[in-house]
């Protein structure tokens, strides 16, 4: 993975998770934890389109589609966390 490669994922990330922090809790998480969250969220995301058989799901740069992607993975993880802390 390139330096350049990276930092979009890292960027994307940071996107995705406090959009998500917006969706889900009211705010974000910090930068390390938007980073986190947007980018596991987005691997969630681009295995949940692709098993949806959704083409346009895989994350591959910085675009409109990759941040929904990720920003809907994202969200997906946050509530199965939130489920997981009620228990």
């Amino acid at each position: 993975m390139s330096g350049e490669s990276l930092l979009v994922w890292l960027l994307l990330g940071v996107v995705a998770g406090w959009l998500a922090g917006l969706v889900i809790s009211g705010g974000g998480f910090g930068i390390i934890g938007n980073i986190i969250v947007g980018v596991i969220g987005s691997f969630l995301g681009g295995w949940l389109g692709s098993q949806l058989g959704i083409s346009g799901a895989v994350v591959g740069g910085f675009s409109v589609a990759s941040v929904v992607t990720a920003v809907l993975g994202a969200v997906v993880l946050l509530f199965i966390v939130s489920l997981i802390r009620r228990v």
